[in-house]
C-alpha cells in the first residue's frame, strides 16, 4: 500500500474508520451523505432503528445498496444483541435470557451454543453482519448495575469456555462477534455511560483473572474486541483503556497477539465525552492503536472526528502508516465475512418470522 494518498482517497481511508448510529428505522439524508461522501465504515443500529423484521431487512437492504453503489464496500451493520436485558432485536426474534442465566444453566455450553446458532441466523436473515457480544468480562465481587445479568460467571475459565462458545457459535454462522470490554469491567463501580470508573487491580489479578476469557476469543479467532472505558493504573495511570496506547498496542496487539479489529465502546459516554470530548476521543483511540471509532448517536460528532484525524494525518502528527494498517484490518475482516454475504428474499424473512404466528 503506498505510503502516499491523493485527498480524496485520504477522506475516504478516514471515513471507513468510523462507525456510526443513525436516527431512525428509515435511511435518511444525513446517513445517506456520511456513507456516499465519506465511506462510512458501518452503522450501528438501536431501538430507534428497529419495527419489525421486514422494516430491519429494508433498512439494511437501503443502508448496502447505497454503500455498494457509491464505493462497492460493504457496511458493518451492527447490533448489541447479548440476550436478557441487552437486546436490541425483540419479539418476533427469539428471545434469550442473557449471559448471567446461560451461566448458571445446568448445560452453559449448549445454552451459549444455541444463543450463537439462532441470533446468528436471524440477524443474518435481516442483513446484520456484526454483534457487539459477548461481553468477556469476569464478575469480581458485585457488579456495577449497568452489567447486572450480562456477566457469565466469577470464574476466569468457565467466561472463558462461555464466551469462546459465543464466539464460535456466531461466526461459524456468518455474523462477526465482538469480544468485550477489553481488558475487562468486572470490577467497575461506576458506569462508564455516566462517570470514568477506575479499576483498582493489580498486574497478576489482571493477568489471572481479565485476561484468560480475551485469550480464549482471540484462540477462537474472534472477529473484534472492543475497548472498555475505565482506567487500569497498574497497565495505564493516565488513560483509560479506550484511550491508551499501553494497553491497545501493548497489551492487547503485542502481548496477547490480537491481529483482528480492535473497536472503541460508545466514545458520547460520559467517560470519554466529559474529558476529552467524543471527536478528539475518536482521534485519541485512533492514535492509540484503534480501527473503528463508535459513534452511536450524533453525526456532527462522527464528521468532526473525521476532520480532526484528518488535520492530523496532513500534518504528519499521525503517521500515514498507522491508518494503512487499519484499513487493512478493515478490509480483511470485510473480505471474510462481508464479500459471500447473500440478499435474503423479503419473502422468506416473512415466512421464517412469521413461523409461529
Amino acid at each position: 500500500m503506498q505510503s502516499t494518498l491523493d485527498l480524496s482517497e485520504l477522506d475516504l481511508r478516514i471515513g471507513s474508520l468510523f462507525m456510526a448510529g443513525m436516527p431512525g428505522p428509515e435511511l435518511d439524508g444525513d446517513t445517506e451523505a456520511l456513507i456516499r461522501n465519506h465511506c462510512l465504515g458501518g452503522v450501528i443500529l438501536f431501538a430507534r432503528n428497529i419495527e419489525n423484521p421486514i422494516q430491519l431487512a429494508s433498512l439494511c437492504h437501503d443502508l448496502q445498496e447505497t454503500a455498494m453503489k457509491h464505493h462497492g464496500t460493504p457496511l458493518f451493520l451492527a447490533v448489541d444483541q447479548e440476550g436478557g436485558r441487552v437486546a436490541r432485536l425483540k419479539e418476533p426474534f427469539t428471545l434469550f435470557p442473557g449471559n448471567s442465566a446461560i451461566g448458571n444453566d445446568s448445560r452453559p455450553v449448549d445454552r451459549a451454543m444455541e444463543f450463537g446458532v439462532t441470533t446468528a441466523k436471524e440477524m443474518t436473515l435481516v442483513g446484520l453482519n456484526m454483534n457487539m457480544a459477548p461481553v468477556v468480562d469476569v464478575r469480581w465481587g458485585e457488579p456495577e448495575k449497568h452489567l447486572d445479568g450480562r456477566i457469565f460467571s466469577d470464574d476466569p475459565e468457565k467466561v472463558a469456555l462461555l464466551g469462546q462458545s459465543v464466539v464460535k457459535s456466531l461466526q461459524e454462522n456468518g455474523v462477526m462477534a465482538v469480544a468485550k470490554h477489553f481488558p475487562g469491567l468486572g470490577r467497575a463501580t461506576l458506569d462508564p455511560h455516566h462517570h470514568l470508573p477506575t479499576i483498582d487491580a493489580n498486574i497478576g489479578e489482571i493477568e489471572e483473572i481479565n485476561l484468560p476469557p480475551f485469550r480464549a476469543a482471540i484462540e477462537q479467532g474472534v472477529s473484534a474486541v472492543m475497548t472498555s472505558h475505565a482506567i487500569y493504573p497498574a497497565l495505564d495511570p493516565e488513560y483509560p483503556g479506550t484511550l491508551s496506547n499501553k494497553i491497545i498496542t501493548g497489551l492487547l496487539r503485542k502481548k496477547l497477539g490480537f491481529e483482528g479489529l480492535i473497536i472503541t465502546d460508545d466514545l458520547e459516554m460520559g467517560a470519554i465525552k466529559k474529558s476529552w470530548g467524543v471527536a478528539k476521543g475518536a482521534v485519541a483511540a485512533f492514535e492509540a492503536g484503534s480501527d473503528l471509532l463508535l459513534i452511536c448517536e450524533d453525526q456532527e460528532e462522527v464528521r468532526a472526528g473525521m476532520e480532526i484525524l484528518r488535520d492530523s494525518l496532513l500534518r504528519g502528527d499521525v503517521p500515514l502508516e498507522r491508518l494503512h494498517r487499519s484499513s487493512r484490518r478493515i478490509m480483511a475482516a470485510k473480505a471474510r465475512f462481508l464479500e459471500k454475504r447473500i440478499e435474503i428474499p423479503i419473502a422468506e424473512v416473512k415466512e421464517y418470522f412469521d413461523k409461529d404466528v
